[in-house]
């Protein structure tokens, strides 16, 4: 009987160590394959980190929006005006509505009015509608900054707020799409067909230095994964002259663009500028200067 117990004793010890063994596999079976799912979601995120880099991050759509349907903004763009020492004087809003994707690649501004006011905390009111410009069609172009574009503008003051909303639109429009092909993410980039002095239809002369842009980086807006494209000019120079007033001085502006990785459509913009201008009033005996702050934006009507 106790070579039998030895014998029993041996194969349970035998087993013991069998199961054992089993147990250990088992668990580093077990725990290689939890280390195996814990770091699955790091692969995929980092593979799917990879594919996104490598679709929207390394090169923009090169090509101009392909409007299939009309495509409709809001523009507003406030202007406050200073003295030199930061008294504030007066302020203005101008409003208008943008629509592009008409045949033959015109666009059309409608509703378009001008608020003054006296006071800097005053709500603006609705303001006057600048009948000249409804339902007024164009094509965006250089041909725009022609004085024929402008012959049924009415000779105001005034007018300048109304060639500015057509002027700044299309501003927006190259920057945001003449320039793709040559945009690398978080790289400057001078524009170099934007330079020089050129004629604002006959009303004053423009001069630009630099502009420069520079791609952001990509981000989600109204649904759309957009790239982020930034914008700045400094030291321009400007000059105008109309019926009862004239300007001298120095303007730089910056903003930035929201364009739609999917469609290439604008669906967001917005800009700010200051000047410091000498100002000739008709029938004032004494020049004055004045400092003004814009600030503008773009949104889309959906």
């Amino acid at each position: 009987m106790a070579h039998c117990d030895v014998f029993f004793d041996r194969k349970i010890q035998v087993q013991s160590k069998s199961t054992a063994m089993k147990t250990n596999l088992n668990n580093q079976v077990r725990w290689s394959i939890i280390i195996i799912l814990a770091s699955f979601p790091v692969f995929c995120n980092a593979q799917n980190d990879k594919a996104f880099i490598d679709k929207y991050m390394k090169k923009l759509p090169g090509s101009q929006a392909v409007v299939k349907d009309l495509q409709k903004y809001n523009m507003t763009a406030v202007y406050i005006n200073r003295d030199l020492y930061g008294n504030f004087t007066s302020k203005t809003r101008v409003t208008g509505d943008y629509t592009m994707g008409f045949s033959r690649d015109t666009a059309c501004w409608n509703n378009v009015y001008i608020s003054n006011s006296q006071k800097y905390d005053e709500a603006f009111q609705q303001g006057t509608k600048v009948e000249y410009i409804e339902n007024f069609r164009y094509v965006p172009s250089d041909e725009m900054l022609k004085p024929e574009a402008f012959k049924n503008f009415a000779p105001t003051p005034d007018n300048i707020f109304a060639r500015n909303l057509i002027w700044d639109m299309y501003t927006l429009e190259i920057f945001a799409w003449n320039y793709l092909d040559s945009l690398v993410l978080n790289e400057e980039y001078i524009l170099p067909d934007i330079k020089g002095e050129f004629d604002m239809s006959e009303i004053g002369i423009y001069h630009h230095e630099k502009i420069f842009m520079k791609w952001k980086g990509v981000t989600e807006f109204g649904g759309e994964l957009c790239a982020i494209l930034d914008f700045t000019a400094d030291d321009n120079r400007v000059e105008m002259s109309m019926a009862q007033i004239k300007t001298k001085g120095t303007e730089q502006y910056w903003g930035s663009i929201l364009i739609s990785l999917r469609t290439k459509s604008i669906e967001y913009a917005e800009m700010y500028g200051g000047t410091i201008q000498e100002i000739e009033v008709s029938g004032m005996k004494d020049k004055f200067l004045v400092k003004t702050i814009r600030e503008l934006e773009v949104t889309k009507i959906r």
